[in-house]
């Protein structure tokens, strides 16, 4: 943590979060569907100041949204690939129009454009091999200007993890 006298802050786009801010980021993270009491007897305020404050994240942007974590397994979605892509043309035009298509494809959880030998990381939402084949012949390589891909199948998830809200203390 960064210690400013006594009051820890953090700053996003010029905006201070105070420790009350952070526990509440923290809180939220874990579970999005506290109710305000239950919000404020976590960070130590009644649900008014709690309501203020979160109204405030939401407006800052901070907050985003609420969503909710679907089970892959439980909706026949099982297997995970990171799909390694690069494209033809690196033209603005090209970038987009390629994030465009992306948009449409369901399978399509996240994409990065990255740097590095490849243009892309996709992660893929996929049934099982058959699926991807079917995703790969079907979706993706009807998108123009994809040069070339590579496929790797997630074995098992290692970790996943929330934002981290808090800035670790220098040593």
């Amino acid at each position: 943590m960064l210690h400013f006298g006594l009051e820890t802050t953090l700053c996003f786009r010029r905006m201070k979060l105070d420790k009350f801010d952070i526990s509440i980021l923290e809180a939220l993270q874990k579970d999005a569907r506290l109710s305000l009491q239950d919000l404020g007897k976590i960070v130590g305020l009644t649900a008014s100041p709690c309501w203020t404050r979160v109204k405030r994240l939401e407006d800052a942007g901070i907050i985003e949204g609420y969503t909710v974590r679907l089970s892959p397994e439980k909706l026949g979605l099982p297997e995970t690939v990171i799909l390694h892509v690069s494209l033809d043309s690196h033209s603005d035009e090209a970038l987009f129009e390629f994030g465009r298509a992306l948009e449409g494809i369901p399978e399509a959880l996240e994409a990065f454009l990255v740097s590095g030998d490849y243009d892309y990381y996709i992660r893929v939402a996929v049934e099982d091999t058959r699926g991807y084949e079917r995703f790969l012949r079907e979706k993706l390589y009807k998108i123009p200007g994809i040069r070339n891909s590579k496929s790797s199948f997630v074995l098992r998830r290692l970790k996943q993890s929330q934002l981290p809200v808090r800035i670790p203390q220098a040593r």
